[in-house]
């Protein structure tokens, strides 16, 4: 007589090496075996703390499966014997197909109500956790309203004195935000929110007639209707309706197929009593649902031909020992459990050194390989060559005659081992944007179709992609086996040929979702039941599959409503009218060769150097700061201070902007400036800096606080008391010899015209200082018909 298969035996002989996993708080170690990648360890992790085992020691996975059989109220040679096929992955507790309490008749005229107010909870659920986010982003927007303004406090909480308030409150109280929670937010009370997830509602089991449903009858409509808002099981039959029920609160086991029979060798067989026996036996009789996971990828191992026989050859086995109450455990966690996936042709996995990446799956290779098939090609098929060179269409040839070098070319097939898409090559950083600009001639970088750009056709590039990456798929690979190409042209149909040959040998219907696309109609669901019903089947379950992420609409541009406010005595209608410019967000690229100045000062006795940048038509692009003589802490700081503000004028950034924010900021450096016609004094180096920027570049003289000696208004020689004729000015002060290159006549002058002449008494009066009321310091000049202090820019009232 043949000896019981030990499971515990080969839990002893597996290797189970030791690695840390991180964790939301910490890094726990844990033992598992070689094979198994950090996601279903931490799968397996996850589900002990769900448990409330919460392991904790030197094998906190062996702790959990321990705890787990002594929860069963197992002992001595059957816990040992569950605990092991847990740690082998051979088999995972799992969540049953739970199911709304209650079935309904669809033949008893109160359903059609029954189900428009089951539906109207859903909807309800789900409306609620995508609008959540909305309100309290309504909410926030109320409170940076009150937060931004500047006037009085009172004015600044009121809708009727503060424009945006009123605006976002209105705003808010369009998304549903009640009018309580928007006064809160005026008072500043916070509104932090945590995004609530999709709700998970269980499918609700409906019981139909199923020639009604095959006919299309108004119940048909009633159900497909229901099913566009949540998920729905339409039996046909009494039994399997009952079965659901029952099944929905009982325990569920997955079991892992491949892995058995990885283990397991020749005594496939026996193995698999042994393993169903024995959870029926930790179950003691109570009827539980048995997945047989990764059925389609054994049938692979083998004789694939012979598949649906291996399904009820399984079946016949389970029933043996009882456990045919439910052949389908639908589980993502628990499949994960395990290392099980849907069947396909790639699918991904972890190299030793934690990095993921797609392969060919290894039941599909082995069955291409027992067919006579050659795994190379297959995996060039499906996953790629990850180059271009003797690609059709876009190859090493053909590029370099677009004007790509060999640098070029290298760099592309580098990125080729890292990136998904063939444009992602063919952009920077990959390839240098001024080399796309200069010698491609390709604005913008080819915005993502530099290939087109070039000259490539939309067919070229495309085969040109699916040599470097793969086709995703081998049901066009042309060195298919023949007895192979069914399998490989649809892997999902195989499964749902298994899954219905188990479904023979099951009390409870298989509820696999059938996917409706989640823009389908309720005609299109109609569809489906009849299908359904005509086919024989003995339930159906539908199910909305989620919308894609991101924005599915392309809306235009709309002005936001207004409200109207009338006065009632003139009946006037008032209105608010805004104009919103949103700038280009592309940074402007300055001119190789470009025009600008270099001017010297000191502030309070530092030397500044100012370099200045400019576009072909004169507007300021970039500026440097030089300060040789300082720390280098400093000096670092003010060069990338520079760059900073460079990088803002590019991607544009008002000069007038950067001016406001600077001017008048207070730290030393700062004193008298010497060196600079226009500028006496600052109160920081970045005054000094913006006050120059601002009257050169923006004319705004008004940041000018020294009349510059021997210079007129326009800065071209004469001198301010000078009444004689202007003189001209020879054109070489103002354009650089080496920039011009020759351009410009050794005769050529600039004539002064338009000169603007202070009176004398201005003149005078400035060089009179009074003490500032503000600074203190004797820097207040008389100007025109009020003070101005030069060194805080105060504009004091000196009455009397």
């Amino acid at each position: 007589m043949r000896p019981p298969f030990r499971f515990a035996l080969l839990a002893t002989l597996a290797r189970r090496s030791r690695r840390e996993i991180e964790r939301a708080d910490r890094l726990t170690t844990v033992r598992a075996p070689e094979n198994w990648p950090d996601a279903q360890v931490e799968a397996w992790l996850d589900w002990a703390e769900a448990e409330g085992f919460d392991p904790g020691g030197d094998d906190p996975l062996a702790e959990g499966a321990g705890r787990f059989a002594e929860q069963l109220g197992l002992e001595g040679v059957a816990a040992d014997e569950v605990r092991a096929t847990l740690l082998l992955g051979l088999a995972t507790p799992a969540a049953p197909v739970a199911t709304a309490p209650g079935r309904l008749d669809l033949s008893d005229p109160a359903a059609g109500k029954r189900l428009a107010d089951e539906m109207a909870v859903r909807r309800a659920a789900r409306l609620a956790a995508n609008a959540i986010e909305a309100v309290a982003a309504s909410l926030h927007a109320v409170a940076d309203a009150v937060s931004r303004c500047e006037g009085p406090p009172g004015d600044c909480a009121d809708p009727s004195r503060n424009p945006a308030l009123a605006r976002a409150a209105l705003a808010a109280r369009r998304t549903g935000a009640a009018d309580a929670d928007i006064l809160r937010a005026i008072a500043g009370e916070p509104f932090e929110v945590s995004p609530l997830a999709a709700p998970t509602l269980p499918p609700m089991v409906a019981l139909a007639d199923r020639d009604l449903i095959a006919a299309g009858a108004p119940v048909a409509v009633q159900a497909a209707g229901a099913a566009m808002d949540g998920d729905l099981i339409v039996t046909f039959e009494a039994e399997a309706a009952e079965a659901l029920t029952a099944l929905s609160a009982a325990p569920a086991v997955l079991l892992s197929l491949p892995m058995l029979h990885a283990l397991a060798g020749e005594q496939f067989g026996a193995a698999f009593s042994a393993l169903v026996g024995l959870w029926s036996r930790a179950y003691a009789d109570v009827p539980f649902s048995l997945g047989l996971g990764g059925l389609a990828d054994l049938a692979l191992c083998g004789d694939f031909e012979e598949a649906e026989a291996l399904a009820a050859d399984l079946a016949e086995l389970a029933a043996e020992h009882g456990a045919s109450s439910g052949l389908f455990v639908d589980d993502a966690e628990a499949s994960l459990r395990l290392g099980l996936t849907p069947l396909a042709a790639a699918e991904a996995f972890e190299t030793r050194d934690g990095e993921m990446a797609r392969r060919l799956r290894p039941s599909l290779a082995q069955a291409i390989m027992a067919a006579g098939g050659e795994i190379e090609s297959a995996e060039r098929h499906l996953l790629g060559r990850r180059t271009l060179a003797g690609a059709p269409g876009v190859d090493h040839m053909a590029l370099r005659t677009r004007g790509l070098t060999d640098l070029e070319l290298e760099a592309i097939e580098a990125a080729l081992a890292r990136v998904e898409r063939l444009e992602d090559a063919f952009r920077a950083p990959v390839l240098d944007a001024g080399f796309v600009r200069d010698v491609l001639g390709v604005e913008d970088g080819g915005d993502g179709e530099l290939l087109i750009r070039l000259g490539f056709t939309p067919d070229a590039v495309a085969e040109a992609q699916a040599w470097a990456f793969g086709h995703g798929d081998l049901s066009t690979w042309a060195d298919a086996p023949e007895s192979l190409r069914p399998v490989l042209a649809d892997p999902a149909a195989l499964e749902v040929r298994l899954r219905g040959m188990l479904e023979t040998a099951s009390a409870a219907p298989d509820t696999a979702a059938t996917p409706l696309d989640w823009r389908a109609t309720p005609a299109q669901a109609v569809r489906l039941l009849g299908d359904a019903a005509r086919a024989g089947r003995r339930a159906i379950r539908l199910r909305r599959g989620p919308a894609p992420c991101g924005p599915l609409l392309d809306l235009p541009e709309a002005d936001a409503p207004r409200e109207r406010r009338r006065d009632p005595e003139t009946r006037a209608v008032e209105r608010v009218v805004e104009k919103v410019v949103e700038r280009d967000r592309t940074r402007r690229k300055l001119p190789d060769r470009r025009k600008g100045y270099i001017q010297k000062a000191a502030v309070g006795g530092h030397k500044v150097y100012i370099h200045t940048g400019e576009y072909d038509d004169g507007e300021l692009g970039e500026i440097f700061i030089d300060m040789h003589k300082e720390g280098a802490a400093f000096r670092s700081l003010m060069n990338n201070f520079a760059i900073a503000i460079s990088i803002g004028l590019q991607y544009g950034v008002p000069l007038d902007e950067f001016v406001d924010a600077f001017v008048f900021t207070r730290f030393e450096p700062a004193g008298r400036v010497t060196g600079n016609d226009s500028i006496k004094s600052a109160t920081s180096i970045l005054d000094y800096i913006f006050r120059e920027l601002g009257v050169s570049y923006l004319d705004r003289h008004e940041l000018a606080n020294a009349d510059p000696e021997g210079l007129n208004a326009d800065g071209l020689g004469g001198g301010a008391g000078d009444d004689g004729p202007p003189e001209a000015v020879p054109a070489a002060r103002f354009i650089s010899k080496g920039f011009a290159r020759g351009a410009a006549p050794d005769n050529l002058v600039v004539l002064p015209f338009g000169q603007k002449r202070e009176p004398q008494l201005a003149a005078t009066s400035a060089s009179e200082a009074t003490a500032c009321p503000e600074c203190g310091d004797f820097s207040l000049q008389h100007r025109g018909a009020g003070w101005i202090c030069d060194t805080c820019g105060a504009a004091p009232s000196m009455q009397g």
